[in-house]
């Protein structure tokens, strides 16, 4: 389906604002994610606002690391003692 410029535009703004995916607006819209990518660009370069970033997406996942309680423990460990440790927590995280 062929889209006019401010519906182009006004599916672009939703994705840009993260109101849709682009995965989203595809299903909706009848069009390829990569059309709808190109929708947001278009309405991005429009409205001269800057590239969206990986960070800036809602479901953008933000992880810190966390020590061990007993990380004290690890610090006084030969190095053949911490690979041990290291394939028991690799096993117990298989099973």
């Amino acid at each position: 389906m062929k889209y006019t410029l401010e519906e182009r535009l006004d599916i672009g703004r939703k994705i840009y604002h993260n109101e849709l995916t682009r995965y989203e607006a595809a299903s909706i819209y009848g069009i390829s994610a990569e059309t709808a990518r190109s929708y947001m660009r278009e309405y991005r370069d429009t409205s001269h606002l800057p590239p969206k970033k990986a960070h800036e997406h809602p479901c953008h996942i933000h992880t810190e690391t966390v020590l061990p309680e007993s990380w004290e423990s690890y610090q006084n460990m030969s190095k053949d003692a911490l690979l041990d440790e290291l394939i028991k927590s690799k096993v117990n995280e298989a099973r």
